[in-house]
């Protein structure tokens, strides 16, 4: 058999299963099975990697048809340049995350097994791989729940917390309720190609074929949107996500996180493009809409986050926003027929998606580390982690650059592609376009300045000045394993940004597959040094040229300042007259962003406490200040709230029908069965 993508992903498929054959085998000798389960889990990915690059590079489309599903339903699996590139996407961030659990399940040694952890891991990866390639509405729900089900027993890996129930039961129902609508969507659509006679056209290729009647597409479409919406933590369906994310082990927080929201956007921009194709205008104004309220809302709430984790997971609202705010501009661009602008916005959009994934997945393994070291989430109870931690402190500083969009990183190429495709936008035969796009780019500015200020917080509050907090504990760098994922990581984040005209040629296939339009010939228009999008008289930049002179200023000044004997001078940092600054007179996370809570205080739940404590032991001692502050989620409160306390009064009436006594139940069950034969 000669090599072919299919024969790489078939080969990632059966080294997941023979890890889920072997694990039994090892559930004696721990060590063992994470050394095996990292290792075969890493070459997985890495094959599925070199399958996606494959299909994307020579823009193939392959099919197979398994005939493993009931009978007349078998499993459609397709591999085409969509499914290639978040097989890249997914593959190449479960690659690193795998070579760093080699190292962070090694610190659950001696406290508890990971046989579960290992075994669901390898389902996970399993299912989002599966999600991308099915080519039929019957198997893609068999993986979407395959994947669904692993990551809820991955969230409630560390069960005798009440929180991680409580979260795990969380993203379940939403994740389910989401599945309940991609499920009536691909009902419509499959219905529609056989006039509602039956369920023989349950294929994506019947539905790419059929001609969907507008008001019945709208319907698929926005069913399909919500279901997928869930999934991504869309606002206002995004409740689990900050819930799920913290409580996980950080390394399945970065496959989640980095990932499996990815398989919702896969599934958005799926059935639109490719399976209904032909859309109006206001599906794309819908998508950018939902996308810029996720984007600003996202990076607010993570500017009031103390917890490393949650603050993380609220950024991964904001991003999925702003993926959302490209795919919606490529789905208006469309609808008007403008194949080039379309084709920028969506490469912006998918861009974004291939950078969140590694930006992203090194923050929560950056996370992991500090969590793995101090065993703290609490930012408040950190402080001067640089002096023990410094190969995680330099990759973490990468990971907030690269979100923070500054160059010469990956985050900054995605968004000044998103910006191009804003500014570049000409005049709409639409008043309602014409005023929401120029709004759309002023709320992205906002975004990213307070991303940059977020992230200036996280690491500043997380890394340097003094040790905080009560435990002053011994910390520990990160071992070599986990320091390798997340340099690779850094790498590969460095890499996308300082070559994107590489990355943009190799995803010419994707814009034509699905929009009818490349911008490869005028993005590479000057070589591979300059980034022209349309045209170099209208944008242009050039990565490399500005990789190279900050490294210069940065190497010069090193220069400068180290090269003499006695060039720089330490002195005790000037405070107001205090000459030596302590722990506890620093910046907190909480004042931090005190004057961002100002402005926009109107957005949350806040509620603040100070005043002060009794007298001490003594009372010549001064009494003692305290202050308590909380910042809840307006959208729980006005959406899920009345919702779970409808639940709670329905099920405390129903439970009255409980008796416990048999002989209530057969009545029940006579009076049941009364029932269905007078009415059937």
């Amino acid at each position: 058999m000669s090599l072919s993508p299919f024969l790489l992903v078939s080969c990632s498929f059966i080294l997941l299963a023979f890890l889920l054959l072997l694990t039994p085998f090892l559930r004696s000798n721990q060590k063992l099975l994470i050394v095996s389960g990292s290792f075969l889990m890493t070459v997985a990915s890495l094959a599925t990697v070199a399958a996606g690059v494959w299909t994307v590079s020579d823009d193939m489309v392959s099919r197979v048809v398994l005939p493993l599903g009931l009978p007349d339903l078998p499993f459609h699996i397709r591999l085409d340049p969509l499914s290639g590139f978040f097989l890249v996407v997914i593959g190449l961030l479960s690659s690193f995350v795998s070579l760093y659990s080699l190292g962070y399940l090694k610190g659950y040694l001696g406290l508890r097994p990971v046989t579960s952890l290992v075994v669901f891991s390898a389902l996970f990866l399993a299912g989002m791989f599966l999600v991308v390639l099915a080519d039929d509405a019957f198997f893609f729900l068999i993986a979407w729940e395959m994947m669904a089900a692993s990551s809820y027993y991955l969230v409630l890996f560390e069960d005798e917390r009440v929180e991680n129930r409580r979260a795990a039961f969380l993203y379940l129902v939403v994740a389910h309720v989401g599945a309940i609508a991609i499920l009536l969507s691909f009902g419509v659509m499959a219905g529609l190609a056989t006039g509602f006679t039956g369920f023989q056209s349950y294929t994506f290729d019947a539905m790419r074929e059929t001609d969907l009647p507008a008001g019945l597409a709208s319907v698929a479409f926005l069913l399909a949107f919500f279901g997928f919406s869930a999934k991504a933590g869309v606002i206002p369906l995004h409740v689990w996500l900050p819930e799920a994310h913290p409580v996980a082990p950080s390394n399945v927080s970065a496959l989640m996180s980095g990932v499996m929201l990815k398989t919702a956007i896969y599934g958005i921009v799926r059935v639109a493009f490719d399976l209904i194709g032909d859309f109006p205008w206001w599906w794309g104004a819908m998508v950018l809409v939902f996308g810029l309220v996720s984007a600003v809302l996202g990076v607010l709430y993570a500017l009031m986050q103390h917890d490393l984790k949650r603050l993380l997971a609220y950024h991964s609202v904001e991003n999925i926003g702003i993926i959302l705010i490209g795919i919606g501009l490529a789905m208006i661009f469309t609808s008007f027929d403008l194949p080039l602008l379309a084709a920028l916005a969506l490469i912006a959009g998918l861009y974004h998606t291939l950078n969140h994934a590694l930006f992203k997945g090194l923050l929560f393994m950056g996370a992991g580390a500090v969590l793995h070291a101090t065993h703290e989430r609490n930012m408040e109870e950190m402080g001067g982690l640089i002096r023990f931690m410094p190969w995680t402190a330099v990759f973490f500083l990468v990971g907030c650059i690269s979100i923070s969009a500054l160059p010469p990183f990956n985050g900054f190429v995605s968004e000044w592609l998103t910006y191009q495709a804003f500014l570049l936008s000409p005049g709409l035969p639409n008043p309602l376009l014409n005023l929401l796009i120029p709004l759309g780019a002023a709320l992205l500015a906002l975004t990213s300045a307070l991303a940059a200020a977020c992230f200036v917080k996280a690491f500043g509050v997380t890394f340097l000045g003094h040790r905080r907090g009560h435990h002053h504990g011994i910390v520990r760098e990160a071992g070599w394993s986990m320091r390798i994922g997340m340099m690779l990581a850094s790498i590969s984040c460095l890499a996308l940004g300082v070559l994107p005209t590489v990355v943009i040629q190799w995803m010419d296939p994707l814009a034509e597959m699905l929009v009818g339009g490349t911008i490869a010939a005028s993005a590479s228009g000057f070589g591979w040094m300059w980034l022209t999008p349309i045209a170099a008289e209208r944008a242009s930049y050039s990565a490399p040229v500005a990789f190279i002179g900050i490294l210069s200023v940065v190497v010069v000044t090193y220069l400068l300042l180290h090269a003499r004997p006695g060039a720089l001078h330490r002195v005790p940092l000037w405070d107001c007259g205090f000459e030596r600054i302590t722990s506890r007179m620093q910046y907190t996370a909480t004042s931090f962003a005190m004057p961002i809570r100002r402005i926009f205080g109107f957005i949350f739940s806040i509620k603040e406490q100070a005043g002060q404590l009794p007298p001490a032991a003594h009372p010549a001692f001064p009494q003692r200040l305290y202050y308590h502050l909380r910042v809840r989620d307006r959208f729980w409160m006005w959406m899920y709230q009345p919702v779970v306390d409808a639940s709670f009064w329905l099920s405390r009436r129903i439970g009255r029908m409980q008796h416990g006594r048999i002989q209530i139940y057969l009545i029940y069950s006579f009076v049941t069965i009364l029932v269905l034969l007078i009415f059937l």
